[in-house]
């Protein structure tokens, strides 16, 4: 009975194969490859921040970066009455880099795209 099975789908089971092959080849090209991009660049982002960057956290806090440690970073959010309003976040935290300190120049942001 499997025999004609085979025999009426037109072949070998590793026909199946080819289609299976670029199903994934097409999946990994459109989704897994530049989602993978994406988290390196993230990653370099968060290894080059410094003091006196702009940034924007995964919450949408915009702050200032005035301390900087291993995995803690602390932003200056606000000025209050003369007083600076400053929290810690952690670093991975960190979604994007609005302006880099030294340059004040806008940073080539491609994870908007």
């Amino acid at each position: 009975m499997g025999a004609l099975w085979l025999q009426a789908a037109g072949g070998s089971p590793f026909e199946l194969l080819v289609p299976m092959g670029a199903i994934f080849l097409i999946i990994y090209f459109l989704l897994i490859r530049p989602q993978a991009r994406r988290q390196k660049d993230h990653e370099k982002m968060l290894a080059a921040l410094g003091r006196g960057d702009r940034v924007v956290t995964a919450g949408g806090l915009h702050g200032v970066v005035t301390g900087v440690e291993k995995d803690v970073l602390t932003l200056e959010v606000a000025v209050l009455k003369g007083e600076r309003v400053r929290v810690k976040v952690d670093r991975a935290r960190v979604e994007r880099r609005l302006e880099v300190a030294e340059k004040g120049e806008k940073s080539d942001d491609k994870e908007a795209s």
